[in-house]
């Protein structure tokens, strides 16, 4: 697979983010599309060697769209330009968290794991909840010395412990988020080097691993709610 062809073909887009450019440049975006999706099942083979719920996945129905929902945003530029995708035994729904992959030019790409929304009040509560029952188990997997080399759990957060929960709790910082997820970044050059990219994404996604199986757990029964 190419890889300079999806880079290059979002530098572009970026320096011309309007429609005329993009109806105009309809091959390219193709092109670009398609190395992209050889790349996501190329990431589902490697990916499927230690976690066989994503083998089943189709890469077309992980990835997301370049256009913005510019509606309640100052930024009017109609894309996005970056392709993402989100590989989990459910596709690109959030839950079950799964392995997320976004390539944009200018150091903006990264591998990422665990649960990105945090719109969903049921699913923060049902994390929560599971920390603070499980705070040895959590503790195992993030201050684990291979998990800490290359990851900080990130989220947005409250100030304080929400009410319910132990302020004295071992994890109270971690009670505290709303979202828990990972992001690994990788610089253009990695990325235009195609078998050297899936070689360590393949590494990254096996290390996160354990976290996203604990956010499974804790997430085991969570439903999306309906539109």
């Amino acid at each position: 697979m190419n890889t300079d062809v999806i880079l290059d073909y979002l530098m572009e887009l970026e320096r011309n983010n309007n429609r005329e450019f993009y109806h105009a440049h309809k091959k390219e975006y193709q092109a670009a599309k398609a190395e992209f999706e050889a790349l996501i099942q190329e990431l589902i083979f490697r990916i499927g060697k230690t976690d066989g719920s994503v083998l089943g996945c189709v890469p077309g129905e992980l990835t997301f769209r370049l256009t913005r929902d510019t509606r309640f945003s100052h930024d009017k530029s109609p894309y996005n330009p970056a392709f993402r995708a989100h590989i989990s035994g459910s596709g690109k729904l959030p839950v079950p968290v799964g392995y997320y992959l976004m390539i944009k030019p200018g150091g903006q790409s990264f591998l990422g794991g665990g649960l990105f929304a945090d719109m969903f009040k049921e699913a923060t509560a049902m994390v929560r909840d599971y920390i603070a029952a499980h705070p040895r188990e959590w503790e195992t997997v993030v201050q684990a010395e291979e998990f800490r080399a290359c990851f900080k759990v990130q989220g947005t957060a409250l100030k304080q412990v929400p009410a319910g929960y132990d302020r004295e709790h071992p994890q109270a910082e971690f009670l505290k988020y709303k979202s828990w997820y990972l992001e690994y970044p990788v610089a253009d050059e990695v990325i235009r080097d195609a078998d050297g990219f899936l070689e360590l994404a393949e590494t990254i996604f096996r290390k996160m691993k354990p976290f996203n199986d604990l956010m499974n757990r804790a997430l085991d029964g969570f439903r999306m709610p309906e539109r």
